[in-house]
């Protein structure tokens, strides 16, 4: 495992990534329609609001008015807080029903990649792009995909794709150029 993943610029934040795999998640939840860096950054901030660390079981458990307080900030962890502070616990819930609280257990107890696909498409806001580029992830930058995570994987430009922090720039220029036909 790496000591770090290098998408937000903070090392605080980015040694969170690596070590919790439910901030990799929620980082990941919230990368859409916000600057990527935020986003992975927020798991850290949403870290400390709480008080403690991120687990799936505690925040499942949290008043929704408590988790949408902490989204909020400020700064806000997304620019639609509410509505994935409530996407965030119900990932939360389904991860304590499904695999006893553990974002690790996604992959590290998945059959195959299909498998872990099929489970990343199960959790609430992870659609088919999400999954394929979180597989990559898991597999390119923590070194932990499950057999034949290479076929699900994201063949696009995505985070997956950033082993280091000044890449950041060269991935939002090709997924400009992506959205734009290029």
């Amino acid at each position: 495992m790496p000591a770090l993943l290098p998408f937000t610029g903070d090392d605080e934040a980015d040694r969170l990534l690596a070590a919790n795999p439910l901030a990799l998640l929620l980082g990941m939840l919230l990368d859409q329609q916000f600057p990527m860096e935020r986003a992975f950054l927020s798991p850290l901030l949403l870290q400390r609001r709480l008080g403690g660390g991120l687990d799936a079981a505690a925040v499942a458990g949290l008043p929704e008015e408590d988790l949408v307080a902490a989204f909020s900030g400020p700064p806000a962890l997304h620019r639609y807080p509410a509505s994935m502070a409530r996407r965030f616990a119900d990932l939360c819930r389904h991860l304590a029903a499904e695999h006893g609280g553990d974002a690790a257990a996604l992959w590290q107890t998945a059959a195959d990649g299909d498998d872990f696909y099929r489970r990343l498409r199960a959790l609430p806001g992870f659609g088919e792009a999400k999954a394929r580029i979180f597989i990559g992830v898991v597999g390119r930058r923590l070194g932990a995909g499950p057999p034949g995570w290479e076929r699900r994987a994201a063949d696009w430009p995505s985070v997956a794709d950033v082993d280091d922090f000044s890449k950041v720039a060269l991935l939002r220029e090709q997924k400009r150029d992506r959205k734009a036909g290029k």
